[in-house]
């Protein structure tokens, strides 16, 4: 495949401080490229490189002629009065296109991102559509090669699966920076980390994030290694050294110089091994042993004519790992408010032990007083914090959480997301705890960061209750999922994968009007079936279904390939008869799944 971006030795420099020196690599064509690495390591800076926006203090970067690049900032800036066509019909000008090849794509992009009002204005969009938005004016120029910043920001875990299967079906080169681990697995075909501890300033691995951690793992033990041979190969060099001129005048002098070599290289090995990325967690328990901590029965929780969930019963104990999930406005803030007795439920009961003590995480960051300088925030009384019954002065404490000691006179509003996040970490690591109620605990929280956490959820003696759209993160910390719908509705699964499943099932049950009165009439006639068993033909179909169920699967992907298909989607006629296509093979796929659970469902009660 060719070249679309070739980098030679670029460097950047942050005031005398290097974000990072002498990258080299490449971007493909056809190529999906995730870039990590820890906050500050220059992620974002590089992706400006790349786009064009922001110069290379050293070094060269060479682009194929007419290459046609798109960059989806971090942070969306649009004017409110301004509507969702106006503001892609303005990214698309900036491209020569023919005029019926504007409109099409216009149109085209529209539809895939799935506005359901054109005309609403910008000021009126949710983080997420806003989000939205701003891919969706990379899409317009058609690009060669998308360029795209933190990706998932503010979209909820319906709008991550949305723009992960868009990028799925996405035929050209894309770049993106991303914290979201399952995301980066799903997406990409390239993993690169920007991080000074690797010699080259960088780790590529081609394939998947789970092929990039293997070799990360192998390269550290690497170096480990290499640490520790030159260690030795160092000993027995200074040995010789110090036997005296005698011995050394009957030496070459080219060893002296190699001795002086391989000592500077063991110190280059031993910085670059030190390097610390990762936070120094532990979330201090209050010790109580009390089997029930906390408990629900049947909360309800309307706002108008609304119902946000009904029937919540909950049980909360020590090692109790719930995690909470559902779309934007599905009521999962509230839930966490009446558990803390902010807000009242308008049915059912909460229980708390006597004393009970539980630490809030909060996503919107309200305990942060942003005039604060960061060692107040950190320390709001003298110069010592106290932790775990040991005094630490706050210049200890704030480097377990990443800061520099001339951070620490620096007020809270210059600082990233990241860091404010970690003060919210520091400080609830100083509270002990019966329950933790962490309320998207991950954003803007770099992977090295996300991983120590876990690693200290997972050590927490308490009860947790963790909201977050990190896949990995649920899958890891949690051991039970409270689903919400934001209709009424309330289910437990055991894991995400099941709720996805299940979630999936129901995106495709039809919805068209007298859809629910045809379901209840079709569950009274399966009831009187089941009583009756399986006839000989329903056997045979019920021996057969789940093939016949694979064959739709890949009927509905073959669709979804076609409508990503570019010459598809620059044709808004023919992209419209696909998505009627998609709806009526969806629906079959949807029959056929519930067809096969009401003949097992027979078969079995007929046992």
């Amino acid at each position: 495949m060719g070249i679309l971006v070739s980098c030679q030795s670029i460097s950047k420099y942050y005031s005398s401080r290097p974000l990072f020196r002498d990258l080299s690599f490449g971007i493909e064509e056809k190529e999906r490229l995730g870039l990590i690495g820890p906050n500050g390591a220059g992620k974002s800076t590089l992706l400006k490189i790349l786009a064009g926006q922001v110069e290379s203090d050293e070094g060269s970067l060479a682009s194929r002629k007419n290459l046609r690049a798109a960059y989806v900032p971090q942070d969306e800036q649009f004017e409110p009065d301004q509507s969702i066509k106006d503001i892609v019909s303005a990214a698309a000008a900036t491209v020569p296109f023919l005029d019926h090849e504007r409109e099409a794509s216009i149109d085209s992009t529209l539809a895939r991102i799935g506005f359901p009002d054109k005309d609403a204005l910008a000021g009126a969009l949710s983080g997420g559509w806003r989000k939205r938005l701003a891919l969706a004016c990379g899409l317009v120029t058609r690009p060669d090669l998308l360029l795209i910043d933190e990706p998932t920001n503010h979209l909820d875990l319906e709008g991550v699966l949305w723009l992960e299967n868009l990028l799925k079906g996405y035929e050209a080169s894309f770049v993106l920076i991303s914290h979201d681990r399952a995301f980066i697995e799903a997406v990409v075909t390239r993993v690169m980390e920007l991080n000074p501890r690797y010699p080259e300033g960088f780790l590529s691995v081609k394939g998947t994030y789970s092929d990039f951690l293997e070799a990360r793992d192998e390269r550290l033990a690497e170096q480990l290694n290499l640490q520790q041979a030159l260690a030795s190969k160092v000993r027995r060099e200074i040995a010789w050294l110090q036997r005296g001129a005698r011995a050394r005048q009957t030496k070459a002098k080219g060893r002296i110089q190699d001795a002086e070599r391989l000592i500077d290289e063991l110190s280059e090995v031993k910085r670059r091994n030190q390097l610390s990325t990762e936070m120094d967690l532990g979330f201090d328990a209050s010790g109580r042993q009390t089997k029930v901590m906390l408990s629900t029965k049947g909360v309800v929780k309307s706002y108008g004519d609304r119902k946000l969930f009904a029937d919540v019963d909950m049980v909360l104990g020590p090692g109790a790992r719930l995690g909470l999930v559902g779309r934007n406005g599905s009521g999962k803030t509230t839930l966490l408010n009446i558990l803390i007795g902010k807000i009242e439920p308008d049915a059912g009961s909460v229980k708390r032990a006597d004393g009970l003590k539980i630490v809030w995480f909060d996503q919107n960051r309200e305990q942060l007083d942003k005039e604060k300088s960061l060692k107040e925030a950190l320390c709001p009384a003298g110069d010592s914090v106290v932790y775990r019954g040991r005094s630490l002065h706050v210049a200890t404490w704030s480097k377990k959480f990443l800061f520099r000691p001339d951070q620490l006179p620096m007020p809270i509003s210059y600082l990233s997301g990241g860091e404010q996040a970690r003060i919210l970490i520091a400080n609830l690591m100083l509270k002990p705890a019966d329950i933790l109620i962490l309320d998207e605990p991950t954003n803007d929280l770099d992977i090295p960061s996300l991983e120590v956490l876990e690693e200290s959820l997972e050590e927490f003696p308490g009860a947790i209750v963790l909201v977050t759209h990190d896949r990995m993160m649920l899958d890891t910390v949690s051991n039970r999922i409270l689903a919400l719908d934001g209709r009424g509705k309330a289910r437990y699964f055991a894991d995400y994968e099941q709720c996805a499943q299940h979630d999936a099932r129901e995106a495709l049950r039809p919805v068209a009007a007298g859809a629910s009165l045809a379901i209840e009439k079709e569950a009274e006639r399966s009831a009187a079936r089941r009583r009756q068993g399986l006839s000989t033909s329903e056997k045979r179909e019920l021996e057969n279904i789940a093939d016949r169920i694979e064959q739709q699967e890949a009927v509905v992907a073959e669709i979804a390939r076609r409508m990503s298909d570019p010459v598809v989607a620059s044709n808004f006629s023919r992209l419209q008869e696909l998505m009627k296509e998609q709806e009526e093979a969806q629906r079959e796929l949807e029959r056929l799944f519930s067809r096969w659970e009401d003949l097992e469902a027979r078969a079995a009660e007929s046992k």
